[in-house]
């Protein structure tokens, strides 16, 4: 399938530039992609970043070379990628365990990971509903935060809970008869931007919050049913493992946003959406 095609280039780039600083723009001009949709597709097919995925790549060679070579551990530091011998030493340690001093010692214990590779799989164990719309530009405004990709750091469940508990759900649908809450993803990366708000006429968006226009745009729009983490969850992973594979779309680089139409505070049994700005490879 020509998407995997560009994706196995892109990683064949990758995998052959590993002495240089990492390059989002020219990796996702290979896949023939933009830099935010090869990103977000990256992430969450492999469950790393772009960025994660090479600095342990890098680790895993630069331990190699330690383990089987008489390079200076600055030279191999400089030659990865790292400024000083103290910043590779922690990213060193926090991989293989060990100071890169010790790669050398008879018997260590070093971690390698192996180069990804990427496989289309349709399960078929769920329909997905969705439908193709175009919308003219529109305001958001909200609570913010950054995030973090993966396991570390603040989450997404975190900060609804904070927004639950100082009252900005409640003022964001307190205006609403729809109770309509937003939860917008974007500048997406390691860290990423997350906002929980509401749409919104310019002249009543609320000093106290960030606005974001949205512009004109198409829109792959999904339907997900049941419990709403969950849903949303499962929506996601099959939107960008089998539905974006499968099309000739890619992400339009804008905002991602999840509507939830419903009571929050009543997760079980509710209907949102997974809003996906789409255009044309």
């Amino acid at each position: 399938m020509e998407w995997l095609n560009r994706m196995e280039k892109a990683l064949d780039y990758m995998e052959s530039n590993m002495e240089e600083p990492l390059n989002i723009a020219q990796i996702a001009k290979i896949a023939y992609s933009s830099p935010f949709h090869f990103q977000r597709m990256f992430y969450m097919i492999s469950g790393m970043t772009v960025a994660e995925y090479v600095r342990k790549r890098k680790l895993t060679l630069a331990a190699q070379e330690l383990a089987i070579s008489s390079s200076k551990v600055i030279d191999v530091a400089m030659k990865y990628g790292y400024k000083t011998p103290e910043s590779f030493s922690k990213a060193f340690r926090k991989i293989h365990g060990i100071p890169p001093s010790e790669a050398r010692r008879s018997g260590v214990s070093l971690k390698a990971f192996p180069r990804i590779s990427f496989q289309l799989t349709i399960s078929g164990d769920r329909e997905l509903e969705y439908i193709i719309d175009e919308k003219d530009s529109f305001m958001i405004c909200g609570k913010t935060t950054t995030l973090t990709c993966g396991d570390e750091g603040r989450t997404r469940q975190d900060f609804w809970g904070e927004c639950m508990r100082d009252g900005t759900l409640d003022e964001i649908t307190q205006d609403s008869n729809r109770h309509t809450i937003l939860g917008i993803t974007c500048n997406f990366d390691e860290e990423f931007t997350y906002m929980i708000g509401k749409r919104s006429e310019a002249e009543h968006i609320t000093e106290h919050w960030t606005s974001i226009e949205i512009p004109s745009a198409t829109w792959a729009v999904f339907s997900c049913y049941g419990t709403i983490s969950e849903a949303v969850q499962k929506g996601f992973h099959q939107v960008y493992h089998e539905w974006f594979p499968a099309t000739d779309y890619q992400h339009a680089g804008l905002p991602e946003i999840e509507m939830y139409a419903q009571d929050i505070s009543k997760p079980s049994g509710n209907r949102t959406e997974i809003w996906i700005p789409v255009e044309k490879k």
